[in-house]
């Protein structure tokens, strides 16, 4: 199992929490919903919950939900920026389709 982060998404994570000033790491889910089945959740992370997984890449606390571990597992996140608009991207080998406005993805 694996999670890892490309050195854009582990810089954003880096500068976020340092300029935050809390904080241990980022928080990575899904959750039912859209039309394709799931939606990505993500958040910053200011402890362990109980069930959690934790990946460390590039310096930066990965926390997943082990119910969420599934369907990200080999999952890579990356942060881009594109004119004014900047967001999480996600790299996952196990979706099998992703609806037309970009929000949920099937597996």
């Amino acid at each position: 199992m694996t999670i890892s982060l490309t050195e854009s998404a582990a810089n954003r994570v880096k500068t976020f929490l340092s300029t935050r000033g809390s904080g241990v790491g980022l928080r990575l889910g899904v959750r039912k919903t859209g039309c394709s089945g799931f939606a990505y959740v993500i958040n910053y992370a200011d402890e362990a919950q109980p069930g959690d997984v934790v990946f460390e890449d590039r310096g930066v606390k990965v926390f997943v939900e082990a119910g969420s571990l599934g369907l990200l597992d080999g999952t890579t996140v990356d942060f881009v920026k594109q004119g004014l608009n900047e967001a999480f991207r996600f790299r996952n080998p196990n979706v099998k389709g992703e609806c037309g406005c970009g929000e949920s993805f099937s597996v």
